[in-house]
């Protein structure tokens, strides 16, 4: 039976809806994709729209613009990050068949230390698991001897190229439209015109301060400084001095939101958060015992090489238009942890929209952005779980119940580890803040958390005993 006589002739509504089909903004065969930037952000996305798409019957291309040479040691190859991949992110991989090989894990990071000015304790991880992954984004600082490890951005790009996705060598050095379409411009005079362009650049990109577009709604995120560095303190030092556990550091310290040392091979990389980090709060913190008792003979070695990255505190405004959408830290991210995590997060949620839905910003606002309010709504509680670390990290008081409470978890094998927990995930960004923050309500952690804190001040734990039930 034809349409027509289905309907009885009257079929506005059918007629309406192809006629809006035809003109919706949307992938098809043919249609060229452009990546700006070729961190993990612009990875996982041109690797899962390439799989999505081939997966729909849809032949598209895509071009990652990288200048970035991720084999090369030092700054040549570094994208100023931490490098520690989460658990959550390390599970997720492996449901996607993406398993990181040993070439690119420096460390399996099986514990994390608490270090304060009362006494320190360990953090197994949960189930006792070897999950979180220390990485170099890059192929090592700039003083590493060649070895055979692949950078953390180079595993994820050439899965990228793995799946039909075409590294262009170039830095973007403009943005324009051409009837229309995004427009990318490369130093050498090249324009070329995209039907979709994803911004992953990051926030220490030129490029991301250029798109704050006139005539649309982005606006790039807040940002403030942070501080990562690397000391050369060989295999042997490492093992003894930091073993394979990640050493967090809560200390009073103005400014001082979050302090890392992760150890990687032969090297240890430091990162410092908090409120635009600068010299004065690095010597500081440099300089207290907790922090130079982690390395050889109490004296902390010059870095072989440091820097200054911003990281993003505080979302883009509207991240996507009409054929545009901003992913990874260019967009949204999770407050201060996590940030590959988030990259893979809003890069997916972004390749299944184009794909699936359409590359108009209607689309992206159905498809891309519940994904971006979420992790805005977490940051929300973040903000809460830290203003509670920072007052943990002012009162003496509570930091000695909180270390009291957290050594006796690790003793009691078979009991629920309700601080240890929350703690093991606010370091570690593996949870959302939501479900951290949910976990103190459970009835017993203010029970035992108030008893902690009078054991810990009144009848007092004598420090060095802490230190003994920690180790």
């Amino acid at each position: 039976m034809k349409l027509g006589a289905r309907t009885g002739g009257q079929s506005p509504g059918i007629a309406t809806y192809f006629e809006e089909a035809s003109e919706r903004l949307a992938l098809e065969d043919g249609s060229r994709v452009g990546v700006i930037g070729g961190g993990p952000a612009g990875s996982f996305f041109a690797y899962f729209a390439l799989k999505m798409a081939r997966s729909a019957g849809i032949d598209i291309s895509v071009d990652v613009y990288e200048a970035r040479l991720f084999d090369q040691r030092g700054p040549a190859g570094c994208n100023h990050c931490g490098g520690v991949v989460s658990e959550s992110l390390v599970q997720l991989l492996a449901t996607e068949g993406i398993n990181l090989p040993p070439t690119v894990v420096r460390r399996g990071i099986e514990s994390y230390v608490l270090h304060t000015d009362v006494g320190r304790v360990l953090i197994n991880t949960p189930l006792e698991e070897k999950r979180i992954a220390a990485v170099y984004r890059g192929n090592g600082p700039k003083e590493s001897e060649p070895v055979e490890i692949a950078g953390f951005d180079r595993f994820l790009l050439d899965l990228a190229i793995s799946a039909g996705a075409n590294v262009v060598r170039k830095l973007v050095t403009g943005f324009d439209w051409d009837h229309g379409r995004p427009q990318i411009m490369t130093p050498d005079g090249a324009e070329s015109t995209y039907d979709l362009v994803a911004v992953a650049a990051g926030v220490n990109s030129h490029i991301v301060k250029t798109l704050n577009s006139r005539d649309a709604d982005y606006q790039s995120p807040e940002t403030l400084r942070a501080f990562i560095s690397e000391f050369h303190l060989g295999e042997a030092t490492i093992n003894e001095c930091l073993g394979n556990s990640m050493h967090v550091f809560l200390l009073d310290l103005p400014r001082l939101e979050f302090a890392a040392l992760i150890p990687k091979g032969e090297f240890a990389t430091l990162c410092l958060l908090g409120d635009d980090v600068d010299e004065e709060l690095i010597e500081s913190f440099l300089a207290t015992r907790e922090v130079k008792a982690c390395f050889p003979g109490n004296v902390v070695p010059a870095p072989v090489c440091h820097c200054f990255p911003r990281i993003n505190v505080r979302a883009a405004v509207r991240p996507y238009a009409d054929r545009i959408v901003w992913i990874g830290d260019s967009g949204v991210n999770r407050l201060f942890k996590d940030g590959i995590g988030s990259a893979y997060r809003t890069a997916k949620a972004a390749a299944k929209t184009v794909v699936f839905r359409g590359i108009s910003r209607a689309d992206f606002e159905r498809g891309f952005w519940p994904e971006c309010r979420n992790l805005i709504m977490d940051n929300w509680i973040a903000k809460l779980i830290f203003g509670v670390t920072t007052l943990i990290q002012r009162v003496r008081f509570l930091r000695r119940g909180v270390l009291r409470m957290t050594a006796l978890e690790q003793q009691r094998e078979g009991r629920k580890r309700l601080m240890s927990s929350v703690l093991w995930d606010v370091f570690t960004g593996s949870a959302p803040y939501k479900e951290i923050l949910l976990r103190t309500f459970h009835p017993m952690f203010p029970l035992r958390l108030a008893w902690n804190l009078v054991a810990g001040n009144v009848v007092r734990t004598k420090e060095q005993g802490v230190r003994e039930e920690a180790q």
